[in-house]
């Protein structure tokens, strides 16, 4: 059965949206998808890998630090991807494969920038086609399609889109869409981004036994 988009966030997740609006450079959930099979998957006791796809590696390795110290800071066995695998090997689903398979990863956590401009608007409705469907089918689009920063000033609107897989499924579980005004670079961004996405992790009960 193919998930369907949720199209109204629910009550939980949208007061954690309205305490973020607080701080100006906070990130803003404006599209989540949640697949029906994500209550049946738990990553307790599971290795994860925090995943950040971009050529830049002043964003990617610094990010998945940040990402994997999160998890694992919640209770889970997480490890950064630039830990696994020779950047290098990274670049394609088929040459990547074999270094998560040797490490026995059983899910990914997917940051990917996807723009950044004054006005951004980025479609989700892509969650359903091929290329998401599996990880491995996202992965190689994903890397194919990876952005690279550059300078990001205070009329900045960056767009951030976060997928979580699981591995050994190869399928997609939640996926979400986020975005920043006022930031001053996006590294800062993505530090705010990863512990609000963990957040949700949580929160979407994909990462059960963790303590909060």
């Amino acid at each position: 059965m193919t998930p369907r988009p949720i199209r109204a966030l629910p009550v939980a997740f949208a007061a954690v949206l309205a305490a973020a609006t607080v701080v100006a450079a906070a990130p803003k959930f404006t599209s989540v998808w949640r697949s029906s099979d994500a209550g049946s998957v738990s990553f307790a006791g599971r290795k994860i890998a925090a995943l950040v796809m971009s050529q830049d590696d002043s964003l990617r390795i610094p990010g998945e630090e940040a990402l994997s110290k999160e998890l694992i800071a919640r209770g889970l066995q997480a490890v950064a991807t630039y830990r696994i695998a020779p950047k290098e090997e990274l670049q394609s689903a088929a040459r990547a494969k074999p270094w998560f398979e040797k490490a026995n990863v059983d899910g990914v956590v997917v940051l990917r920038p996807v723009g950044r401009e004054s006005r951004t608007t980025y479609t989700p409705d892509m969650w359903v086609s091929p290329s998401y469907s599996s990880f491995w089918g996202y992965y190689g689009y994903g890397w194919g399609q990876a952005y690279l920063p550059g300078f990001v000033d205070h009329d900045t609107v960056v767009v951030v889109e976060t997928t979580i897989y699981s591995v050994s499924r190869d399928q997609l579980l939640w996926a979400a869409v986020s975005e920043t005004k006022d930031s001053k670079s996006l590294p800062a961004f993505v530090q705010d981004l990863v512990k609000a996405s963990v957040k949700e992790l949580q929160k979407q009960g994909l990462a059960k036994s963790i303590s909060k």
